[in-house]
This record gives structure tokens, sequence and C-alpha cells, in this order.
């Protein structure tokens, strides 16, 4: 096929739906991931509705099954995978972002922390390797936060050093880790591996105080997902400019 195909992870509302849409928007089949079968089927609707070439798969990240599931159904399907965006994601410490919990922070909070945003990513990115490898431009984004930055977070000058949900804020440090580690690993394949910082967006997880919108806060995504030939890698970008990590 020729047409590049992507899976979105989360693909059912806020970055990840518009992600799914602008890169829809831009002639990619969209494979739109989601735990919850009928917000998926309703969000696919309306992708369709606008036009979008969009399909449906049923995918809660922490369930090893349904990743062989989703796997088995792309190789069968298409037989390759072009664009793996890691967009799911949780943050269940607080409602309040500028505090500091890593004195209390419970285990059972880090651990569902950790096997969302990290343990789930990789498991389901080393089962699709084989469909990326299969790629002419195989990319994988995987959706962090600057609240991953351990160089911004040790500056006190910085805007983000008020900010320490430690369970949310160490699972994205992690997959940074993950990300320069995997980049560097696949250098060689033609596989792109970067992160994005998507920025403070109004979503569920940003709030209404957020700054940016739902449209903005998917560019980062988009524009890493279709990267050229000559594209960074193991890279950490908003926007188009590298954060520290």
């Amino acid at each position: 096929m020729s047409k590049k195909i992507a899976l979105v992870t989360g693909a059912n509302k806020g970055i990840g739906f518009e992600t799914a849409r602008q890169l829809g928007q831009q002639g990619v089949k969209i494979l739109a991931a989601s735990r919850n079968k009928e917000r998926g089927e309703a969000a696919v609707a309306q992708l369709q509705k606008e036009g979008i070439d969009a399909e449906f798969i049923q995918l809660d990240v922490d369930n090893s099954a349904d990743i062989e599931k989703a796997v088995s159904f792309i190789n069968s399907n298409y037989g390759k995978l072009d664009i793996l965006i890691n967009n799911a994601g949780i943050q269940i410490e607080s409602d309040n972002w500028g505090t500091n919990t890593s004195v209390n922070v419970n285990e059972k909070v880090l651990r569902q922390t950790f096997d969302t945003n990290f343990f789930s990513v990789i498991k389901l990115t080393d089962a699709l390797l084989p469909l990326l490898k299969k790629s002419e431009a195989g990319r994988i984004v995987n959706l962090s936060s600057i609240l991953g930055s351990l160089t911004l977070h040790a500056d006190k000058n910085s805007p983000i050093y008020q900010s320490k949900l430690f369970a949310y804020d160490a699972s994205k440090t992690a997959l940074n880790a993950y990300t320069i580690h995997l980049a560097q690993a696949l250098e060689n394949t033609g596989i792109k591996v970067n992160v994005a910082h998507p920025g403070w967006v109004k979503t569920d997880l940003g709030s209404d105080a957020a700054p940016m919108n739902v449209t903005d806060g998917a560019k980062t995504s988009v524009a890493l997902a279709l990267l050229e030939e000559d594209g960074p890698t193991g890279k950490y970008i908003h926007l188009g400019q590298e954060l520290p990590w």
C-alpha cells in the first residue's frame, strides 16, 4: 500500500483525536485506538463524517491481549505500519499541578502511572516494530511532557519548577530515556523516534486553565509523524523547538 498507515492510541478524545484528524487531513489512513469501544467508534464516525479514512481498533494499552489482537489485525489487513503515535497516558495523583507529591505518593499510584505511561508504551512499540520496519519511513512519536525534563525541574527559574507530580513527571522522564535509547537502536533502519511535548492544552488532563487549544496541541505530534528523511531522531520537541532533557 502506498498510503501511510498510522496507529494513534487514546484517539477517542483530546490531543489523540485531534492528532488523528490532522494526520487524516494529510491523507494518512488512521487506525484510531481506544480502550472504550463506544467512545472510539463515535470518534471514528466523526472523522469519517469529515472525509477522513479512519478505522476503530479497540486497544487498552495496559491489556496484553488487546495489544496482540491489534498487532494481528494490522498485520493481516495492512502488512505494515508507518506511524505509531503513543498518545495514551494518565495522571492520577492530584488536580493541583503546582504541588510536590514526592513525599506522599503511594506505590499503587506510582505503579499504575508507570504501567500506562511507560511500560505499556514499550510493550506496544516492541510488538509493532516488525510492522514499522516494513515501512519505507517508519515514525514513532512518544507523547511526553515538558514535565519530564530533569534540566528544567532542577532550575529554580524554570516555569515548571513548582510543578512536581512525581509519578507523572518521572514516568515521562523514563519515557524520554526510552526514546533516546530506541532512536539509537533503530538509527540504521530508517525509523525515526522522537518525543513530543504538546504544550499545556485544554483537555481533560490539562484542564480549562491551559492556554493552548487542542488544534495547536496536536501540531507537534503531527509534524514528527510526517518527518522527511533528513528530519531529526532521538529529540525532545515542542512546535519545532528542541527542549532540554
